[in-house]
């Protein structure tokens, strides 16, 4: 793995639901532990092929119970929802956070599309 992929720290905020980021180039990110959640690496939210992601919703107060290291290469966010079954590589993290302005708003759009709410 590319050591720019690797955050130098990663530190929760659970009072702000807010997962940040901090790298060696001197970027830092901060990621809302919803947006997180709802973007879950796990077969129960992408499913297990092309095309059978599920839209979650109902998780606008969502928070991170614990952070578990999975090798040199990801972390494993364990939320206060059960949901503990995502591994978050450092590359997918940091995807999420470079996509974050067109990954969010299209979120919202899923949600109004389908009558359901944060």
């Amino acid at each position: 793995m590319t050591a720019h992929l690797r955050p130098r720290e990663i530190s929760l905020k659970q009072a702000s639901k807010i997962l940040v980021l901090q790298y060696e180039s001197g970027e830092e990110f901060s990621l809302p532990l919803e947006y997180l959640r709802v973007n879950s690496p796990s077969a129960e939210v992408q499913g297990h092929g092309p095309g059978q992601a599920v839209l979650v919703a109902g998780k606008a107060t969502v928070n991170v119970v614990a952070i578990h290291p999975v090798g040199h290469y990801a972390i494993l966010l364990e939320f206060d929802d059960g949901h503990k079954t995502g591994i978050f590589s450092f590359s997918y993290l940091r995807t999420l956070a470079l996509e974050y302005d067109s990954r969010w708003p299209l979120y919202l759009e899923q949600l109004v599309a389908s009558g359901k709410s944060r």
